[in-house]
Protein backbone atom coordinates (compact mmCIF):
# COMPACT_ATOMS: atom_id res chain seq x y z
CA UNK A 1 0.00 0.00 0.00
CA UNK A 2 0.96 3.48 -0.82
CA UNK A 3 1.97 5.38 2.20
CA UNK A 4 1.27 8.82 0.84
CA UNK A 5 -0.33 10.86 3.36
CA UNK A 6 -2.63 12.81 0.54
CA UNK A 7 -3.79 9.13 -0.19
CA UNK A 8 -7.38 7.89 1.32
CA UNK A 9 -7.66 4.51 1.36
CA UNK A 10 -11.01 2.61 2.19
CA UNK A 11 -10.54 -0.83 2.62
CA UNK A 12 -12.38 -3.90 3.29
CA UNK A 13 -11.34 -6.09 6.25
CA UNK A 14 -10.46 -9.72 4.88
CA UNK A 15 -13.44 -11.62 4.75
CA UNK A 16 -13.59 -15.17 6.68
CA UNK A 17 -11.91 -17.79 4.55
CA UNK A 18 -11.98 -20.39 6.90
CA UNK A 19 -15.04 -21.99 7.74
CA UNK A 20 -14.36 -21.98 11.34
CA UNK A 21 -15.82 -18.06 11.40
CA UNK A 22 -14.33 -15.26 13.81
CA UNK A 23 -10.74 -16.94 14.57
CA UNK A 24 -9.56 -15.68 11.06
CA UNK A 25 -10.45 -12.27 11.70
CA UNK A 26 -8.51 -11.52 15.26
CA UNK A 27 -4.55 -11.60 13.98
CA UNK A 28 -5.88 -8.74 11.13
CA UNK A 29 -7.74 -6.59 13.50
CA UNK A 30 -5.27 -6.76 16.01
CA UNK A 31 -2.52 -6.37 13.07
CA UNK A 32 -3.69 -3.22 11.92
CA UNK A 33 -4.93 -1.65 15.39
CA UNK A 34 -1.86 -1.89 16.65
CA UNK A 35 -0.30 -0.47 13.12
CA UNK A 36 -2.56 2.57 13.48
CA UNK A 37 -1.87 2.90 16.82
CA UNK A 38 2.09 3.07 16.09
CA UNK A 39 1.37 5.75 14.19
CA UNK A 40 -1.25 7.61 16.46
CA UNK A 41 -4.43 8.23 17.94
CA UNK A 42 -6.97 5.49 16.49
CA UNK A 43 -10.68 5.59 16.06
CA UNK A 44 -12.15 2.01 16.90
CA UNK A 45 -16.12 1.14 15.86
CA UNK A 46 -18.13 -0.95 17.72
CA UNK A 47 -20.85 -2.39 18.73
CA UNK A 48 -21.79 -1.91 22.72
CA UNK A 49 -24.64 -3.83 22.61
CA UNK A 50 -22.47 -7.36 21.90
CA UNK A 51 -21.71 -10.22 24.93
CA UNK A 52 -17.79 -8.68 26.96
CA UNK A 53 -18.29 -4.94 25.54
CA UNK A 54 -17.61 -2.74 29.22
CA UNK A 55 -18.90 1.40 28.52
CA UNK A 56 -20.52 3.28 30.67
CA UNK A 57 -23.94 2.63 31.44
CA UNK A 58 -25.17 5.62 29.30
CA UNK A 59 -23.36 4.09 26.15
CA UNK A 60 -24.27 0.08 26.52
CA UNK A 61 -27.00 0.45 23.69
CA UNK A 62 -25.23 1.87 21.02
CA UNK A 63 -24.88 0.24 18.07
CA UNK A 64 -22.37 2.23 16.46
CA UNK A 65 -19.46 3.89 20.09
CA UNK A 66 -16.77 5.62 18.20
CA UNK A 67 -14.23 5.65 20.62
CA UNK A 68 -10.59 7.09 20.51
CA UNK A 69 -7.32 5.23 21.80
CA UNK A 70 -3.67 6.09 22.35
CA UNK A 71 -0.74 5.20 24.01
CA UNK A 72 -0.32 8.83 24.80
CA UNK A 73 -3.65 8.72 26.66
CA UNK A 74 -3.16 9.12 30.64
CA UNK A 75 -2.56 6.74 32.27
CA UNK A 76 -0.96 4.31 29.96
CA UNK A 77 -3.04 1.43 30.72
CA UNK A 78 -3.70 0.42 26.85
CA UNK A 79 -4.02 -3.04 26.23
CA UNK A 80 -3.68 -5.10 22.80
CA UNK A 81 -4.36 -8.68 23.52
CA UNK A 82 -5.74 -11.86 21.83
CA UNK A 83 -8.91 -11.43 23.50
CA UNK A 84 -9.98 -7.40 22.61
CA UNK A 85 -8.97 -3.94 23.60
CA UNK A 86 -8.87 -2.57 27.13
CA UNK A 87 -8.20 1.39 27.87
CA UNK A 88 -9.00 3.84 30.78
CA UNK A 89 -11.04 6.17 28.99
CA UNK A 90 -12.25 9.40 30.31
CA UNK A 91 -16.29 9.98 29.80
CA UNK A 92 -17.84 13.55 30.78
CA UNK A 93 -14.31 14.08 33.36
CA UNK A 94 -14.46 10.60 34.54
CA UNK A 95 -11.98 7.81 33.85
CA UNK A 96 -13.46 4.54 33.06
CA UNK A 97 -11.90 1.08 31.96
CA UNK A 98 -13.36 -0.08 28.65
CA UNK A 99 -12.96 -3.42 27.11
CA UNK A 100 -14.38 -4.23 23.36
CA UNK A 101 -14.18 -8.07 22.46
CA UNK A 102 -12.90 -8.16 18.91
CA UNK A 103 -16.11 -9.71 17.85
CA UNK A 104 -17.32 -6.53 19.01
CA UNK A 105 -15.03 -4.23 16.69
CA UNK A 106 -16.26 -3.59 13.31
CA UNK A 107 -14.33 -0.60 12.06
CA UNK A 108 -10.71 0.70 12.47
CA UNK A 109 -9.54 4.29 11.72
CA UNK A 110 -6.49 6.19 12.23
CA UNK A 111 -6.41 10.19 12.79
CA UNK A 112 -2.54 10.41 11.50
CA UNK A 113 -2.93 8.61 7.68
CA UNK A 114 -6.75 8.73 7.38
CA UNK A 115 -6.79 5.10 6.95
CA UNK A 116 -9.97 3.11 7.79
CA UNK A 117 -10.89 -0.50 7.62
CA UNK A 118 -14.04 -1.63 7.97
CA UNK A 119 -14.96 -4.88 8.87
CA UNK A 120 -18.93 -5.77 7.33
CA UNK A 121 -18.85 -9.44 8.74
CA UNK A 122 -19.27 -7.91 12.55
CA UNK A 123 -21.04 -4.53 11.33
CA UNK A 124 -24.68 -4.42 13.69
CA UNK A 125 -27.41 -5.72 10.93
CA UNK A 126 -29.02 -2.21 11.25
CA UNK A 127 -26.24 -0.17 9.99
CA UNK A 128 -25.17 -2.65 7.43
CA UNK A 129 -28.80 -2.42 6.43
CA UNK A 130 -28.89 1.53 6.36
CA UNK A 131 -25.90 1.54 4.54
CA UNK A 132 -26.92 -0.83 1.52
CA UNK A 133 -29.95 1.21 1.16
CA UNK A 134 -28.21 3.85 1.14
CA UNK A 135 -26.10 3.43 -1.38
CA UNK A 136 -29.23 2.23 -3.58
CA UNK A 137 -30.91 5.17 -3.39
CA UNK A 138 -27.78 7.00 -4.30
CA UNK A 139 -26.78 4.89 -6.68
CA UNK A 140 -28.35 4.03 -10.14
CA UNK A 141 -29.39 0.03 -10.01
CA UNK A 142 -26.58 -1.53 -12.59
CA UNK A 143 -27.67 -3.28 -15.71
CA UNK A 144 -28.12 -7.18 -15.35
CA UNK A 145 -24.93 -8.88 -15.64
CA UNK A 146 -22.76 -5.84 -15.39
CA UNK A 147 -20.26 -5.99 -12.38
CA UNK A 148 -19.19 -2.86 -10.50
CA UNK A 149 -17.44 -1.58 -7.52
CA UNK A 150 -19.10 -0.27 -4.15
CA UNK A 151 -15.81 0.89 -2.70
CA UNK A 152 -13.23 2.32 -4.08
CA UNK A 153 -9.83 4.00 -3.71
CA UNK A 154 -10.18 8.09 -3.44
CA UNK A 155 -6.84 10.00 -4.35
CA UNK A 156 -6.69 13.35 -3.39
CA UNK A 157 -5.65 15.59 -6.99
CA UNK A 158 -2.58 18.13 -6.01
CA UNK A 159 -3.00 20.24 -8.85
CA UNK A 160 -6.37 20.90 -8.67
CA UNK A 161 -5.88 21.91 -4.60
CA UNK A 162 -3.28 23.66 -5.50
CA UNK A 163 -3.61 25.42 -9.12
CA UNK A 164 -6.19 28.60 -8.13
CA UNK A 165 -5.52 30.13 -4.55
CA UNK A 166 -8.12 32.17 -3.41
CA UNK A 167 -7.23 36.29 -4.04
CA UNK A 168 -6.42 37.59 -0.16
CA UNK A 169 -9.82 39.17 1.53
CA UNK A 170 -9.86 42.56 1.78
CA UNK A 171 -10.11 43.58 5.43
CA UNK A 172 -13.53 45.24 6.75
CA UNK A 173 -14.41 48.52 6.22
CA UNK A 174 -13.63 51.00 9.04
CA UNK A 175 -17.22 51.66 11.29
CA UNK A 176 -19.08 54.93 11.36
CA UNK A 177 -18.88 54.79 15.25
CA UNK A 178 -15.78 56.30 17.35
CA UNK A 179 -14.71 56.80 20.74
CA UNK A 180 -15.38 60.11 22.54
CA UNK A 181 -14.08 60.50 25.59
Amino acid sequence: MDENPDKKVLELGARREKGNGKSGDKPDKKTRLLAALERGMTMIHLDARRPGVVVPDHLKREAHLLLNLSYKFSPPDLTVSEWGVRQTLTFGGVPFCVAVPWSALYAISSHATKEFYMYPDDMPPELLATQTQKLSTETETPEAGSARAVLREVVLDQKAATSEPEPPKEPPKRGHLRLVK
